[in-house]
């Protein structure tokens, strides 16, 4: 199960690469609206431990100690290198969670936040052709522009956040089958994440 996630998570980051655009959001032909969400407060999953992102300088909950994938990405005519580190960790068999930052060089930042999410999120429902996208919102997290979505495809749920902050995207995301979706889980997982100076 972790190493289908992985191929999935790779997969996913062609819709990471940033794009300029214009025009309405419409993502899988499901307006994107924009919401104000502020702090949840965190609730503890039982056995849960934080894990600290050096790289990336954040932290997020897991279920347990996670497998990390590192990947560098040449763009030589562009003169620059797109770095990925991927944290994928299971929950007791049933359900899957990741955290990917994507760190693009310094020029790339948070002026073209919501383009690029709506970018991301149209790659990443439109590579299977048995995915429905359930919801899609445009959030501010702490400051930064981030896409909260929920996507379904042949019994198993995809449900994730995407952050913009400075020249980093952050991708929280967890998949199951619809029958392990555990709501409490999921919202300690995307509410326990902090990026940290």
């Amino acid at each position: 199960m972790l190493s289908l996630f992985k191929k999935k998570a790779f997969a996913a980051l062609g819709a990471i690469l940033l794009t300029a655009g214009g025009g309405p959001a419409f993502v899988g032909g499901a307006p994107v609206k924009m919401a104000v969400q502020s702090k949840a407060t965190i609730q503890t999953a039982e056995g849960w431990k934080k894990f600290h992102s050096v790289h990336g300088k954040c932290m997020v909950s897991l279920p347990e100690s996670p497998e990390h994938v590192k990947q560098i990405m040449p763009f030589p005519e562009e003169g620059y290198n797109l770095r990925y580190d991927v944290y994928v960790s299971a929950h007791e068999k049933k359900a899957i969670y990741m955290m990917l930052i994507a760190q693009y060089p310094p020029f790339i930042n948070e002026s073209h936040a919501e383009m690029s999410l709506e970018s991301f999120l149209n790659g990443l429902v439109t590579q299977n052709h048995d995915n429905e996208l359930i919801f899609a919102d445009l959030v501010v997290i702490d400051g930064h522009k981030a896409l909260d979505f929920f996507i379904q495809a042949k019994g198993t749920y995809f449900k994730g956040r995407a952050i913009m902050a400075e020249n980093h995207l952050y991708l929280l995301a967890m998949e199951c089958e619809v029958t392990n979706y555990l709501e409490g889980n999921f919202d300690h997982f995307i509410n326990s994440f902090e990026l940290v100076k």
